[in-house]
């Protein structure tokens, strides 16, 4: 099927993941399926207290934690987290309408990267609709801090443009940058696989407050000291800034459209990512919300399958 660039796009069937939750360790399933032109994507939470079932939207206003994770809830309670490798997956590969059923409290984490739901996306296939896309468009800068980490958007001509920077005192992590020009096919092939990490010396603190319960070396890069203690070692030399572009395309996909600007973040996390968010949305006339025109705003949709999943040792890390 010949792309239709600048239209809206949703699965062509449902595709089906199931895993366990990193801080939770609790089992779901998630259910990915088609879904209307204009819908966006949406959660339907099941499994709740007496058989209670509740749909939560995933914008930016739905967000009521981002510590350690992105999570998303309502006023009764009712809550999805660890939801940014899923919607980095959806929104990295221009997916604009998805119904997601899961009956568990996380989603999975899987191998700590979006690989896997890359991959069941894949499998299940992608059709376009009839509807253009919108597209989120940034006019002027809009700049956050927090602490020593600092966040900005500006204008870009017709992309989004992710520059993203960390620094950590590990000599195993140090400083490092990238910057990308995210279209499905740098998605796949510089972003997808980079997994989640953390060290190994703050997974005592994280358990004893209920998080990275079921953190091991199949689902992220655990550091110890100076030292890796994955036997298969890294997939990029750089994965860890990698894995921080993953999660800021997660976080930020709940504007609830692609943007089209460039993110510039220093030291960025789940925080950061919906501060930034949260002042753009608050400056009006920083952003205009656009429909694509005859003039494609993105490459089209194409690239290769995903990686297998790596696997390595279970083991307890502390995450970031």
């Amino acid at each position: 099927m010949r792309a239709k660039v600048g239209y809206q796009t949703t699965l062509r069937e449902r595709a089906t993941v199931s895993g366990l939750g990193v801080h939770s360790a609790a089992p779901a399933q998630i259910v990915i399926q088609p879904a209307d032109a204009d819908s966006g994507i949406v959660f339907l939470r099941t499994g709740l207290p007496g058989g209670r079932e509740r749909l939560l939207e995933a914008r930016r206003s739905n967000v009521t934690q981002t510590s350690l994770c992105t999570v998303l809830g309502d006023a009764t309670g009712a809550s999805v987290g660890t939801v940014e490798h899923l919607l980095a997956a959806l929104s990295g590969l221009q997916i604009d309408n998805a119904f997601v059923e899961i009956d568990g409290p996380e989603t999975p984490i899987m191998d700590g990267s979006a690989a896997a739901f890359v991959d069941a996306i894949d499998q299940a296939g992608v059709v376009h609709q009839s509807r253009p896309r919108r597209y989120l468009k940034v006019l002027k800068p809009v700049r956050v801090e927090h602490n020593d980490a600092y966040a900005e958007f500006s204008p870009a001509d017709h992309s989004f443009r992710l520059d993203v920077e960390i620094d950590f005192p590990s000599s195993v992590i140090g400083r490092q940058r990238r910057v990308f020009n995210v279209d499905p096919a740098t998605f796949r092939r510089e972003i997808a696989r980079a997994r989640t990490f953390g060290f190994v010396s703050d997974v005592q603190k994280l358990w004893q407050a209920g998080f990275a319960l079921g953190s091991s070396l199949e689902n992220s890069v655990a550091i110890d000291g100076e030292e890796i203690l994955n036997p298969e070692g890294l997939r990029y030399s750089d994965e860890f800034v990698r894995h921080k572009a993953l999660d800021a395309i997660g976080d930020l996909s709940l504007a609830g459209a692609p943007i089209v600007g460039r993110y510039r973040a220093y030291r960025p996390g789940h925080k950061l990512n919906a501060m930034a968010l949260e002042a753009l949305f608050k400056n009006r006339s920083a952003y205009a919300f656009v429909e694509a025109g005859a003039k494609p705003l993105f490459p089209a949709l194409g690239g290769v399958r995903a990686p297998a999943v790596a696997r390595g040792l279970r083991a307890g890390i502390g995450l970031t």
